[in-house]
């Protein structure tokens, strides 16, 4: 099959990518390169030709040939969300939409569009399934679900689209996320071997790891079509909702000389449950293989082999919201999040920058 991913350059499309390439797919990317200087290590040999390119500039042409969309290339994160919510919208909702409707008119069969349990927000009930209504508490969770709603419309009987609702994501990828919840954790007890909690850590969240995020999707796009068509599914396990206290106890008790504390009830209010039975009956292969003590293993072995300091760890190109700020900060992209300097829309193969190591963080 012919894929065409967006956000390869990112923290799920640098291991997403090299998966389905393994399993025989011919896969483009697209990434406009906000993070590209986050290497945290080599990434896979086997990687994909990649078209740097904003979401927003994406033309009918870009789309041709190909039988299936992966759609990832999103702003992504809560806070970064809060803080430009206008971008946000014309990114994550009017853009992922326009791509949609620019894949359905092309002929692309199928769209898979990476949503996320954060629709739910403040769980109205004890656990929350696809069923359940949605309860955003930011502009990143209400973007999510207008993309669901306004691309559900788009079904026909000649275009599958399917929803993956994924839990809060964990786990080493070349292009590192440290500012979601198991790996900030995991950094800080690397750097620091302290783990201060300034909540109580109550709130529940599911966790499900980058490759069986990658998985869900492979089996996706492997599944016959009538079985995935306009399907929303949560990607994840029901055995794997933790409070953010346990979290930071396994990593605590997984990094050594690490010292956890927590403090009293926060801000943050989002706290859900999920259950995630709907996956297993869809995509029977489907299994979670990772849980949250070997993923925390995983982050250990890895800080190892690479010697990871606290300057990487703090480094803006880790962490979604400091990269964009010094981005804005130095110049480099506008306040609409277009490129500012020369940045023409140009295709480079993954695999030559992968084999050149992971740049100098600054």
């Amino acid at each position: 099959m012919r894929v065409f991913v967006t956000g390869t350059d990112g923290y799920l499309g640098s291991v997403v990518a090299p998966l389905l390439m393994s399993r025989g797919h011919e896969v483009t990317g697209l990434d406009t390169g906000f993070y590209r200087q986050g290497w945290l290590y080599p990434g896979a040999a086997q990687a994909p030709k990649t078209i740097i390119k904003d979401l927003r500039h994406i033309e009918a042409k870009d789309l041709e040939g190909f039988d299936a969309v992966v759609h990832m290339a999103e702003l992504s994160n809560d806070p970064l969300g809060q803080m430009v919510p206008d971008i946000t919208y014309q990114i994550n909702h009017l853009g992922s939409t326009r791509l949609a409707k620019i894949a359905k008119d092309g002929g692309i069969g199928r769209f898979v569009y990476m949503s996320s349990c954060s629709v739910y927000g403040i769980g109205l009930a004890d656990v929350v399934d696809e069923g359940s209504p949605v309860n955003p508490q930011t502009a990143y969770g209400v973007c999510k679900v207008k993309v669901e709603e306004d691309v559900s419309k788009m079904a026909s009987s000649g275009f599958s689209p399917t929803f993956l609702r994924n839990a809060t994501a964990f786990g080493a990828s070349p292009r590192m996320r440290f500012d979601i919840v198991l790996n900030n954790l995991a950094g800080l007890a690397w750097t620091t071997k302290e783990i201060r909690m300034t909540s109580d850590g109550t709130p529940w969240r599911p966790l499900v790891h980058a490759l069986d995020i990658a998985q869900a999707i492979a089996l996706t796009l492997e599944s016959p079509s009538a079985a995935i068509h306009n399907v929303i599914m949560n990607v994840g396990d029901s055995g794997q909702n933790y409070r953010v206290r346990e979290i930071a106890e396994i990593v605590g008790r997984v990094f050594p000389e690490c010292r956890t504390t927590f403090g009293t009830a926060g801000g943050d209010n989002r706290s859900y449950r999920v259950n995630f039975d709907r996956i297993h009956k869809v995509l029977p292969q489907f299994h979670c293989e990772w849980d949250a003590e070997r993923g925390a293993r995983q982050l250990l072995q890895v800080f190892e082999a690479i010697g990871m300091t606290a300057e990487v760890f703090q480094a803006p190109p880790f962490t979604r919201l400091k990269q964009l700020e010094s981005l804005l900060r130095t110049n480099q992209i506008d306040r609409q999040f277009f490129w500012k300097a020369c940045f023409p829309s140009i295709t480079y193969h993954y695999a030559d920058l992968a084999a050149a190591g992971p740049p100098v963080a600054v």
